[in-house]
Formats: structure tokens, sequence, C-alpha cells
């Protein structure tokens, strides 16, 4: 059966809906002076998203990492016992499932990754398998090489470097730390050198910051393929990462000078239309089934960009279709997602697209919403040579700022700074429930809704 992804499915984004008795999770402090412990980042393991059992990984600003049940359960079922980890002692921005499931790689403000099994085999105090080391500023994200199961993954930090780990040739110092086996440094500063900072005799002035790694992503178009993106601009990486035949960590200068260089580099989305201003990426996000060969990057510009693949091509700002009465904005640039209240000028703001490949969520640094977006209607239309006038559906269940989120199959799960993390679920019978009498359902329940 073919699907027509051309055919709208905001009707099922509309009825999502969180019960506030058993889709609310709270992350629990440790500290006796802290009641809430902030969820930094999420993510559903690989089976989730393949229809098992819905386990979801949290990580906080504590340094735990907890496994969440999120499978529906009635109104009178108690949380199912949840596993927790402590492999830092500082904030964790990102968790990853390595692709069986069996290892969790985490990234911290320690400067470091640690990796961690979940088997109940192993006692609590030894789950610690690996400590990564070879950043000098936050590790902010990690990725797992899907063709290397559990054994390769790489990591991007504030210091600007990617750094590449293979767990069974890594070099080993006496506490067990593992050193990377490849390293790219100020990965996003290629095209020229920063300036010199200039200051009065007897000043110092410190120079401009590298241009942090926020996120990595896999590619399936290439088979080595690594994508970066940066805090400072919307362009994009594509890096050959393939082992090297011998140590690339030479401090010398022939060393230096044959450092990698991306296979393909992206122009910068975020100032097309006119903008002078570079904005930086977020996150990243890969598509999947009518989403195939594009990967779309959050920019604190406030919108959803989108690149094609293997060339990282943006198509954000290239076409223009007539506007629409009080959809102008969407009119001159169809190929960027946004929402009018939509705003991600944090960089603790991320946003993941479903197993699917139709939906993409993001959150926002106000009023607890988070955003939702049907990518692949919008995708077959742009083909098609139209414009794509949808805007997203707000999730609203969440105080201050909504951060991390993650999808599994056929629920979505979003953290908010108010310490919970929720579960949302299609319901169309409760969706229309909450619709029809908002003041006596909201006590119960939270909703996707238009305005």
């Amino acid at each position: 059966m073919n699907n027509d992804y051309s055919v709208p499915t905001r009707p099922i984004l509309r009825s999502l809906v969180s019960s506030n008795r058993t889709d609310v999770f709270r992350c629990y402090s440790d500290h006796e002076r802290t009641y809430v412990n902030l969820p930094y980042a999420c993510s559903y393991s690989n089976a989730s998203k393949r229809g098992g059992k819905p386990l979801l990984a949290v990580c906080t600003e504590q340094g735990t990492v907890d496994i969440l049940d999120t499978s529906k359960r009635e109104q009178w079922d108690v949380e199912p016992q949840r596993t927790t980890v402590q492999p830092h002692a500082n904030g964790v921005f990102d968790v990853k499932w390595s692709p069986s499931d069996t290892l969790l790689a985490t990234a911290s403000g320690d400067h470091s990754v640690c990796i961690t099994t979940l088997s109940s085999s192993v006692a609590p105090q030894d789950r610690i398998l690996h400590t990564l080391r070879g950043h000098t500023g936050t590790v902010k994200s990690v990725a797992w090489d899907p063709s290397h199961d559990g054994d390769v993954l790489c990591s991007g930090g504030r210091d600007g470097w990617i750094c590449l780990w293979d767990l069974r040739v890594g070099e080993r110092s006496d506490a067990g730390v593992i050193a990377p086996v490849l390293s790219i440094p100020k990965a996003h500063e290629l095209d020229s050198k920063p300036a010199k900072p200039k200051a009065r005799r007897g000043r110092v002035v410190a120079g401009a910051p590298p241009a942090s790694i926020t996120h990595l992503l896999y590619t399936d178009t290439h088979p080595y393929g690594v994508i970066s993106s940066c805090s400072s601009d919307g362009i994009l990486n594509l890096w050959d990462v393939r082992l090297p035949s011998s140590n690339t960590r030479s401090r010398s200068k022939k060393a230096a000078k044959q450092r990698p260089m991306p296979l393909f580099t992206s122009p910068d989305p975020t100032t097309y239309g006119g903008t002078r201003r570079a904005r930086g990426i977020t996150t990243l996000a890969s598509g999947t089934g009518p989403t195939a060969a594009l990967v779309f990057g959050l920019g604190s510009d406030s919108r959803v960009h989108t690149y094609a693949l293997p060339s990282l091509a943006p198509l954000s700002g290239l076409l223009t279709f007539p506007s629409t009465p009080g959809d102008a904005e969407a009119a001159e640039d169809p190929h960027a997602f946004f929402h009018p209240r939509m705003k991600t000028t944090s960089f603790y703001v991320r946003m993941a697209t479903s197993p699917c490949g139709r939906w993409l969520a993001a959150g926002g640094i106000a009023e607890g919403r988070a955003y939702l977006y049907d990518i692949a209607a919008a995708g077959r239309a742009r083909d098609a040579g139209r414009g794509w006038w949808g805007s997203g559906v707000e999730l609203r269940g969440h105080t201050g700022e909504v951060g991390a989120m993650d999808w599994a199959d056929g629920m979505l799960a979003t953290c908010g700074d108010d310490g919970t993390v929720r579960v949302w679920r299609p319901d169309l019978d409760i969706s229309r429930q909450c619709e029809a009498d908002p003041e006596e359902m909201q006590w119960n329940w939270a909703w996707a809704t238009d305005s």
C-alpha cells in the first residue's frame, strides 16, 4: 500500500493529550536544599522507536540519568520502577543509546563522556564502563556510529572540537580513561583565522571564544559521514571520520596541517532574506521515510531549517510564494518551519523528528509550550511546486522553558524547567472532551491546541 504523504496529518497532532496523573514524571533532586532537578536531555531507546517497550533515558543538571518506562497505564496504576545511575557529578547535556540499546553515552559539563551499561547483572557501582576525556570544555553532543554497535562514537564540545572514540583501541591511562583516536580542532573555524583582539597598552583582552559544536549526526547517505552544527551560524559540515592509520593526536606541525577537512560545507540559511546576522543551530535531526535525505536544524532564529543530503544544500529561503492573509511570513520562507510564539534563542532548546518521518517537535523558551509540525505533507507540497501554509500545533503542559524532547512509536516525551517529563499520546476522544469543556478537563489533562 502506497502512503500519500501529501495528505496532512495535522488532526493527529491536534489529538495529542497528556494525563496529569499517569503521563507526568518528576526528576527528583539528590540535594537537600533543592527539590527540583532540571532535565537537560532525553532519548528513547532504539527499540522504543520500532514499537518496543518505551524506555526513556532522562539526564539532569545533577549528573543523573533516569530510565523511565513510559508505557500507557490506567489512572490507578503506580509509576513503574525506574532505574537511576549517576555517571557524572555535573550537568549532563546529551544522552544516546547504542544501536543495540545495551549502552548509554552521556555528555557532561565535566568535560567528559561516560559509557554506562544498564545490565542488571552488573553491580550499580560498576556500571560505568569507560570515561572518555579529550575535550577542554563542556561536551554538548554525542552520537554512536550505527555501523559499529557499541564500539565507535563521536562527541562535540564547547571547545569547538569533534572527537572520535573507539572503545576497542583507545589509549588508556592508569585511571582507565580513554583518549580519542581522532580529533578535529576548531571544526567550524575553517575558512578564516579569527581576528586578533586589540587592546590598549597594559590591558589584556581575551579573543573570541571558539564556535561550540552543538550537535553531531551520523548520516545514511555517506558510510562514514558525520554532520556537525555550531553555535555561531547555520553552516553545517559533513566529515569523513574513518579511523586514521596513525595517531592523529600528534602535536607536530605536520600533523596539524593534515587535520581533516569537511567533505561538504553548507551555505548559511539563517542569513537569507536580507538578514545580516548569522544565528546558530541548537539541534539537528534526520528525516526518515517521506523525509529521507533531509536534515532539519533548529536555529536560534526561532525557525527550523531544512537541508538536503548529501550536499547539505539549504532549502530555506530559496523559494517565494504569493502571500495569504494572516500568513505572509510563512509564504516568504516556505522551507522553514516556525510558529509566531515559538522562541528558540536558548541553546538548551532542542527538537526531534518522529520515527515515521512525518512529524517534528520543537521546544521553546517561555510559557511551557512545545510545537509540532507535519513535515511530510509540507515536503510533498513543495516538491509539487506549491507553498506550504500550515503552522505549528502547540502543546501546553509545562511551566517555563521546554527544552529536550524525543519520539517513540506512538508517543512524544517533553522535558520542562518545572522539573517534569510529560508524555503525549494521540487520543481523539479525550482531545474532543478537552476542547468541549476545557475548564473541567484542565484538572486532569493537558492537550494540543491551534491557538
